[in-house]
């Protein structure tokens, strides 16, 4: 069953990229003979309105902050996105997989994904240079076009990556926020310590 993975790794993609992801599955259908993409993303309209908020998000998620409130407004509109493709992608291969299984694969992983991206941004946010938002972004644009482009001619493959991916975001959410945690502690240690001498030499 091929749409299983390639339902997941667009999935998973639109989470940090939908507009890459719907623009890169159009073009690939359209010009690159790619059989799973459905025709509706092959269609010209499709093309070029992805093609223009994909030029947009390109902008906004490499300007700090900036990315992070781009991330909230898509909180919504990327699982939509995964969603939506998954069920174009299962339509397309009647008795593959049910709409209603492909949609909620679609937009559960492009969730998850999503909330990870968006977790690591604020992250990256607090360095005071922006070099590192543009480095990020710019990885997270290659990873999306390299996991699309996989997906179309090696599902399986791709679906591997994907979950090594995401497991790996998840797993540094995880040592980000401990991170985060443990430095808190230690300016309320701090703190709490200068204000003791303050009062002693009082």
């Amino acid at each position: 069953m091929t749409v299983l993975p390639l339902i997941f790794t667009s999935g998973l993609a639109s989470g940090i990229n939908a507009y890459a992801v719907v623009l890169l599955l159009g073009l690939l259908g359209r010009f690159g003979d790619a059989d799973s993409v459905p025709q509706a993303l092959e269609r010209t309209d499709v093309l070029v309105v992805a093609g223009v908020l994909f030029a947009l998000e390109a902008v906004a998620d490499k300007i700090p902050y900036v990315d992070s409130v781009w991330d909230v407004v898509h909180t919504v509109i990327r699982p939509i996105a995964g969603a939506t493709v998954g069920v174009l992608i299962a339509s397309n291969d009647p008795g593959s997989l049910s709409e209603v299984a492909a949609g909620a694969m679609g937009g559960t992983s492009a969730l998850v994904s999503h909330l990870v991206k968006s977790s690591l941004r604020m992250a990256v946010n607090t360095s005071p240079e922006p070099v590192s938002n543009i480095v990020v972004s710019m990885a997270e644009d290659l990873s999306v076009a390299g996991l699309v482009t996989l997906a179309i001619f090696h599902p399986w493959l791709a679906a591997s990556v994907a979950a090594a991916v995401l497991v790996a975001g998840l797993l540094l959410v995880r040592l980000v926020i401990t991170k985060i945690r443990s430095f808190r502690a230690r300016r309320r240690e701090r703190r709490t310590a200068r204000a003791a001498g303050t009062a002693g030499t009082a």
